[in-house]
């Protein structure tokens, strides 16, 4: 009945979905406040018209959230469903399927910026909740729903906290589920277990004092970007691993669970580099690729610019040369402190010729989350992806972040991730996709979720 429901209106899924991508509703960009006003009242519509009862549009800062509460099932549990409607920039030029605004179906995707991460996964739970009501014939959920879409998730979901706090009795759940994350095949579905934190910070280098010509200075002058490189390049030792003094002493070893949970998931090399486009496979020494990207502490470098990127070059040295670090924590590691030892890191390694600024983004900092390995929903959950898929669910974690443990800790309440984001979905790049098989069975799984936790 879930199924043939939701693949009759199949067509009607991908409508809704490829109207609300149409709403640029771009994260951290001044000019696109009223896309994101737009999208928040688009989604408040189709809460309404699924029938929930109370929903809301709570102006914040950065940009609104939708809240909608459907609590008619006395003594069954309260689930808080937690996703967002912003996107990420892009830029139109990248794309080669469609524009990123206008989406397009191809070959059983929609494409189109958002369509995955995370509008696709918001539309799986709106038509999982009208899939749960046609099956069982029920006037409201069998269990207490909650809803909250942030829309500040891709700026680093800086007023959330802020938002819970103000809000905290109307948020209160016995469960959260977390839709912004991945699933690992297609055919092989899997829950997943834990996300890892996030520190951001920005490097900005100072040599000459303004830029200067290189046949005027070059020798003697210092290289903004030449320090940089080598600042950068000591980020890492000869094993991949990050050179931070202390930085490991609180990271803890794979389990022997985990290790063999991740073992059992399908995985070759060759198909992970198709699915994941990353050419190679680098990292840390003595670790999986599925270790490294689910248990393992990272490093990245986001952005890299000085002298003159665009244009023609004035053969000059660069007076200031930047970068973007990127580190992804895990569990036992602590935001502030990782952010303390790349500040004496930078500055006990950084050669006294130059100048710095480091800035570490502290109000956008996400520390890492493990949903409790005994925790009975998770294997509610994994019977649900059953159900959905048609085969039995594997074990994961995301190599990503979110707002997870900040949700646990302010509620009070484990959570759980349930995504339909495919690690070839491409987050954050050109040609974002989403499957519509996986859009359809990901609706369906939540339908049964719901019947199976009441």
């Amino acid at each position: 009945m879930i199924h043939s429901f939701l693949r009759g209106r199949q067509d009607d899924i991908v409508d809704e979905l490829i109207g609300w991508v149409r709403l640029r509703s771009v994260a951290g960009v001044p000019e696109h406040g009223p896309d994101l006003i737009r999208s928040a009242n688009w989604l408040a519509a189709a809460l309404r018209d699924i029938g929930f009862p109370t929903v809301e549009v709570w102006p914040v800062e950065g940009a609104p959230a939708v809240y909608a509460e459907w609590c008619a099932a006395p003594g069954a549990p309260t689930v808080l469903i937690y996703s967002h409607h912003d996107v990420r920039a892009a830029k139109d030029e990248l794309w080669e399927e469609t524009a990123p605004f206008e989406p397009a179906v191809r070959d059983g995707r929609v494409y189109g910026r958002g369509t995955s991460d995370a509008k696709g996964q918001v539309l799986s739970h709106l038509w999982g909740i009208r899939a749960h009501l046609a099956a069982t014939g029920r006037a409201a959920p069998a269990v207490n729903l909650k809803v909250i879409v942030e829309g500040e998730e891709e700026a680093g979901s800086t007023h959330l906290a802020g938002l819970i706090e103000e809000h905290r009795e109307r948020l209160d759940a016995d469960l959260v589920v977390f839709s912004d994350t991945l699933t690992w095949r297609a055919d092989h579905p899997a829950v997943c277990t834990s996300v890892r934190g996030m520190v951001m910070a920005e490097l900005e280098v100072y040599g000459p004092r303004r830029d200067v010509h290189s046949g005027a200075a070059s020798g003697p002058a210092p290289n903004a970007a030449v320090e940089l490189s080598r600042l950068l390049g000591a980020l890492h030792d000869d094993k991949g691993r990050l050179t931070l003094p202390g930085f490991y002493d609180e990271v803890a070893e794979p389990s022997g669970r985990r290790r063999a949970e991740f073992a059992a998931l399908p995985f070759t090399e060759q198909d992970w580099l198709e699915r994941s486009e990353t050419r190679s496979i680098t990292g840390e020494a003595g670790y999986t690729v599925l270790e490294k990207l689910w248990t393992r502490p990272a490093a990245e470098i986001i952005s890299l610019v000085a002298g003159d990127p665009v244009g023609v070059t004035r053969s000059a040295i660069p007076a200031v040369a930047s970068a973007t670090i990127s580190i992804r924590t895990v569990i036992g590691q602590r935001c502030a402190d990782v952010a303390e030892q790349l500040r004496r890191w930078v500055a006990d390694t950084i050669s006294d010729t130059v100048d710095y600024q480091l800035t570490v983004a502290e109000e956008t900092m996400q520390e890492p989350y493990e949903t409790p390995q005994d925790l009975p929903a998770l294997e509610v959950l994994a019977a649900a992806i059953e159900d959905g898929f048609g085969v039995p669910a594997g074990r994961m974690g995301n190599a990503g972040g979110g707002p997870a443990e900040l949700l646990a800790r302010q509620l009070d309440a484990p959570l759980v991730f349930f995504g339909v984001g495919l690690p070839e979905d491409r987050w954050h790049d050109s040609d974002e996709r989403v499957s519509i098989d996986m859009l359809v069975n990901g609706a369906a799984t939540l339908a049964y979720l719901w019947q199976r936790l009441a």
